[in-house]
């Protein structure tokens, strides 16, 4: 998938937006839904969609509880995008 698409991917939710941005820095799905204000559920929902498109991996693929997710190198290059 091209940036452009991830861009408008992303752009196009208010939630997924506010995700992705708090994701600068590894966090929790936890941390990132208090921080975004949003459902723990839909913080995982989008995570998931994320790993799809290839912008966003577990860092901790082993932990069952408090994993860890970061960007990618698409990802972080999409962030300099979105934050331009």
């Amino acid at each position: 998938m091209n940036i452009w698409s991830l861009y408008s991917f992303v752009s196009r939710s208010k939630q997924r937006k506010k995700v992705f941005l708090l994701l600068e820095s590894p966090k929790t799905p936890t941390e990132i839904g208090e921080e975004a204000k949003v459902s723990v559920s839909h913080v995982s929902r989008t995570l998931r969609e994320f790993a799809e498109k290839g912008i966003v991996k577990c860092l901790t693929p082993d932990e069952k509880v408090g994993r860890i997710y970061g960007l990618t190198k698409e990802g972080k290059l999409l962030l300099k995008k979105m934050r331009k």
